[in-house]
């Protein structure tokens, strides 16, 4: 059985998601948003959706976007 890079949960149907060149291990889709998924520089909630980006920086809607002061974002309709 392997550990989850998320809870440390050994379990023994894990599936492996490789990303960046790095190898990790999860139990549940839970563990692997709350480790993998990008974070909104606003409000830090895992971004799990498209969000949105402007020179780099990733928010997870317009409305923090703008908060940051990156006014050329919109959310999709």
């Amino acid at each position: 059985m392997e550990k989850c890079d998320g809870c440390g949960n050994e379990y023994a149907r894990p599936f492996v998601v490789t990303m960046g060149g790095r190898r990790y291990v999860f139990d549940s889709f839970e563990c692997a948003i709350h480790t993998l998924a990008p974070r909104c520089e606003v409000c830090e909630i895992p971004i799990v959706g498209h969000g949105v980006e402007q020179e780099g920086s990733v928010y997870c809607c317009a409305s923090c976007a703008r908060k940051a002061g990156a006014n050329e974002v919109r959310d999709s309709a």
